[in-house]
């Protein structure tokens, strides 16, 4: 039995932080996994700038509000639901994903979750577990499931990397470049051929 592991931000829908950056002019913000391997020291660094600026939860939900999935991904996530259990792992947050995942037929989605205080600041964040893309690719193999994996940034080499097959989709120039040995996709039609290829 396959399942099929995507990452969101960056595959199905725009980075969340970046389209935050520009509406806020806080271009510091633009850094994401593709930048910083370290998803926790990046976080960390994000609800610093967050709280410096005065930020709540609610401005970030509000922009993720009006964002919409890349164009292509609905029909990509729908085509492949067809004929294949898929799974969103995520680094996002449960207070971030939900719109998105609406937007896109609410497939499901396992992520992580901010510790936030009652007037709306940003205190924190709770990781579902330790490398949880990886950790969760390897809980499903261990459940008799082969995965298959895409994704574009640090954060999901883990998954890649374990899985029975494994993409580069809109990755960087230098993840492309550290590790030849994924094919490397910019179309969602490619991506979809490459995967059912290996179901």
């Amino acid at each position: 039995m396959n399942v099929v592991c995507l990452d969101m931000e960056g595959v199905l829908v725009p980075e969340i932080w970046v389209a935050f950056a520009e509406e806020s002019g806080i271009p510091e913000l633009k850094r994401t996994t593709r930048d910083e391997p370290d998803y926790d020291k990046l976080m960390k660094w994000r609800i610093g700038v967050l709280k410096e600026h005065g930020y709540k939860l609610e401005d970030v939900q509000n922009v993720i509000a009006r964002l919409e999935p890349l164009e292509g991904a609905k029909d990509f996530v729908d085509k492949l639901r067809d004929i294949t259990q898929v799974i969103i792992l995520s680094d996002t947050f449960t207070q971030f994903a939900h719109p998105l995942m609406k937007k896109l037929g609410l497939p499901t989605i396992f992520c992580n979750e901010l510790i936030v205080a009652e007037d709306g600041e940003i205190l924190g964040h709770r990781m579902r577990c330790e490398n949880s893309k990886y950790t969760t690719v390897r809980a499903l193999q261990s459940m008799g499931f082969d995965t298959i994996a895409a994704g574009d940034s640090f954060n999901d080499l883990g998954m890649i990397q374990a899985s029975k097959a494994g993409f580069l989709f809109r990755s960087t120039e230098q993840i492309k470049k550290d590790y030849p040995q994924y094919p490397t996709y910019e179309e969602y039609d490619d991506l979809y051929e490459a995967i059912k290829k290996v179901l």
